[in-house]
């Protein structure tokens, strides 16, 4: 045993939350064992260890990219404010509760969640990235400025899928068996044999029309060739692989009368503003069904009224609609061949939440590392 014993400690230096270690997932640092004693090599290593380490945390900070939540803010953005910069190294989460706040906080964001006003826009001259919280956002949410501007918007295309695709066979299984005249019949307590009043339709031998074929669009398709339909798809851009036989918005017209069941799933556009008139109604079948899932004002309300009092459509079943909520005293309540749900598709689902998250974190970490970001919206088109 040595007589003299010096204590000796160990120099090691941890990763920070903000340090360039953290970002690499380095583990400590040390610098070896040294004396008690106060020593000038000692000194001297950890001085330039400090100095190198504040330099790569001041490169870190000068790198980090402000991403701002933009009002209105709700419980499941808070919640993503803390996660987002746990799980995405190199971004820096703030929330702007007030348009004061927005103002004071877009002119140093890089990205964004939520909606740039026209007011607030011409501030965000360094934003590069907005994550557009909806599919199929509200009227006005792309306008001239905003599409002219160098931003990249992303919106959360595919997370609504099944959902959606499942409220559609809800529809479509309901109407080709008559559902609405049992259920009334019921209401009535009255035992009818005879309460249809419409043509059953065999899933197996019909032909489903599918406008917008995306994600929504695609699950629908592979669901409705399931029960055997022939499935046509009409869709300008392509993206996902479908059983339906895919042809582009040209061809609408073309294949419309040859449908059992229209199903139209495409946002509010330009192009898709009203698509929906007197015209088109009467190319469709005496004998087919209607159902609206997407936006409602890709349909006029006052023309498909017609063509179902008129019997120019056997039925509809519609989640969305021109004018919403929709009037109480509107004739759509009371027909006996309409199913209607107060866009309530995805009601309830529990998972939306989550995907939005993984989604945006996806997109929050292709961002920081300069990667393609996924769900580009073109602006001009407005999705």
């Amino acid at each position: 045993m040595l007589m003299h014993q010096r204590k000796t400690k160990i120099f090691s230096v941890y990763r920070s939350s903000n340090s360039i270690n953290h970002v690499h997932n380095m583990p400590p640092i040390s610098l070896g064992i040294v004396s008690g004693k106060k020593n000038p090599v000692e000194h001297s290593i950890v001085s330039v260890f400090l100095f190198v380490n504040q330099r790569a945390e001041l490169h870190m900070a000068r790198n980090m990219k402000r991403f701002v939540m933009l009002p209105p803010v709700d419980d499941d953005m808070r919640e993503w404010s803390k996660r987002l910069p746990q799980d995405v190294p190199g971004i820096d989460v703030v929330i702007a509760q007030t348009d004061e706040e927005v103002a004071n906080l877009i002119a140093d964001a890089d990205a964004a969640y939520g909606w740039v006003s026209p007011e607030i826009l011409p501030s965000a001259s360094k934003l590069q990235w907005l994550q557009n919280p909806f599919a199929g956002p509200f009227e006005g949410y792309y306008y001239p400025a905003l599409v002219e501007h160098p931003v990249t918007i992303c919106n959360p295309r595919g997370i609504y899928s099944d959902h959606i695709a499942h409220h559609i066979l809800m529809f479509v299984l309901a109407l080709s068996r008559g559902l609405p005249y049992w259920t009334g019949a019921q209401n009535q307590r009255h035992w009818n044999p005879e309460a249809r009043q419409r043509g059953y339709i065999d899933l197996n031998q019909s032909t489903v029309l599918i406008l917008g074929v995306g994600g929504i669009g695609a699950e629908t398709a592979r669901l409705c060739s399931a029960f055997g339909a022939r499935v046509i798809g009409i869709e300008p851009r392509p993206e996902h692989e479908t059983s339906a036989e895919i042809y582009p918005p040209s061809a609408l017209s073309e294949h419309l009368p040859t449908a059992d069941f229209v199903v139209t799933t495409v946002p509010h556009t330009p192009e898709t503003d009203r698509l929906w008139d007197a015209r088109r109604f009467t190319m469709m079948k005496s004998s087919a069904y209607f159902i609206n899932i997407g936006r409602g004002k890709t349909c006029s309300l006052d023309d498909l009224t017609h063509a179902l009092k008129v019997g120019e459509i056997a039925g509809a079943g519609l989640d969305v609609f021109e004018t919403e909520p929709l009037p109480a005293n509107h004739p759509l309540w009371t027909m006996e061949n309409v199913i209607i749900t107060p866009h309530i598709a995805v009601a309830d689902a529990e998972n939306i939440s989550e995907r939005r998250y993984t989604l945006l974190r996806e997109n929050a970490t292709r961002f920081v590392q300069g990667q393609s970001l996924k769900n580009v919206v073109d602006k001009g088109r407005w999705y």
